[in-house]
């Protein structure tokens, strides 16, 4: 995190942001607005939290891609996740040991 920002993140949270992360239709704006985390902060949580190839793979997925980048996204966009979207709140397989 910034060394002006103190957020301080359960393991939940960190869960939750992660999946959001991972999430196409999930902007960086949103997890902004609920965590307070800014897209360099997001970058670095999955960087600390995820494997090393996870985290390539992610990188590689979100760069550049519209819907993670509000600005970027078409205005018929309404909504911040796919209803097809599975589950992976607590997903450990991704993370660090």
């Amino acid at each position: 995190m910034n060394s002006d920002q103190s957020i301080q993140l359960t393991i939940k949270d960190i869960d939750r942001i992660v999946e959001m992360a991972w999430e196409d239709r999930t902007p960086f704006d949103a997890i902004y607005m609920q965590f307070g985390l800014s897209e360099k902060n997001v970058i670095d949580l999955m960087r600390r939290e995820m494997k090393l190839s996870s985290f390539k793979m992610w990188r590689k997925r979100v760069q550049g891609r519209s819907t993670k980048h509000r600005k970027l996204q078409s205005e018929t966009i309404t909504k911040f996740k796919s209803g097809l979207q599975r589950q992976i709140t607590l997903n450990k397989i991704s993370k660090r040991a």
